[in-house]
C-alpha cells in the first residue's frame, strides 16, 4: 500500500488499480480558517488577561483552545485524511472513519448509471461530485469532493461501458 487506498494483498488475481484518490483538498479550508481565527483569539485573550486571573484564566485558556484545535481542526483533517477512492479495473473501493473503518466496495458489472455535478466553486478548485448508481441499490452512491471529477468521470465509464461508450452515448 502507498499510505492512501487499498493493500494490495487485498486485490484479486489479476485486478490492477487504476487510481487511488482522497477527497479533494478543499475538506481542508475550514480547519485552516478555524486554526487562524483561533490563533487570532488566543492571542487576543492574551493580550487582555487580566493579570489577577492569569493561573487559572491560562488553564482555561490552554483547555479551550485545545478543544478548538481538536474539535475544528484535528478531526476535520483525520477524516479528510481517512477518505479514500480507490478504482480498480474491477472495482470501485471506498473507504472512510477514524476510529472505526467503513468501507464500501462495488464491482464496476453492477454500475449502470455515472454521472457527475459540478458548482461554480467546483469548477474553480477542480473536484465534483461522483454519483454511481447501481443494479442493486436505490440511492446512488455519491462521492463528493472528488478530485478532477471529469477525468474519473471517465475512467469508471470506460472500465464499465467500455472505451467507445462516450462516443455512442450509452452502455454497449
Amino acid at each position: 500500500m502507498n499510505g492512501m487506498g487499498v493493500p494490495r494483498r487485498l486485490l484479486g488475481e489479476g485486478e490492477r488499480v487504476v487510481v487511488q484518490l482522497r477527497t479533494h483538498g478543499k475538506a481542508l479550508v475550514a480547519p485552516v480558517l478555524a486554526l487562524l481565527v483561533l490563533a487570532g483569539v488566543t492571542g487576543l485573550a492574551v493580550a487582555l488577561m487580566p493579570e489577577d486571573l492569569a493561573p487559572v484564566g491560562w488553564m482555561a485558556l490552554a483547555i479551550l483552545v485545545a478543544a478548538g484545535v481538536l474539535g475544528w481542526v484535528v478531526v476535520p483533517f483525520a477524516r479528510w485524511r481517512t477518505t479514500t477512492y480507490t478504482l480498480t479495473s474491477r472495482r470501485l473501493i471506498t473507504r472512510r472513519g477514524i476510529l472505526s473503518r467503513h468501507g464500501h466496495d462495488v464491482p464496476l458489472s453492477r454500475i449502470v448509471d455515472v454521472s457527475y455535478q459540478r458548482s461554480l466553486g467546483d469548477r474553480l478548485l477542480g473536484c465534483g461530485t461522483l454519483q454511481l448508481r447501481t443494479a442493486s441499490e436505490a440511492e446512488p452512491l455519491v462521492l463528493p469532493d472528488v478530485p478532477d471529477v471529469a477525468r474519473v468521470h471517465l475512467m469508471v465509464s470506460e472500465l464499465v461501458f467500455g472505451p467507445q461508450a462516450q462516443l455512442a452515448g450509452g452502455p454497449r
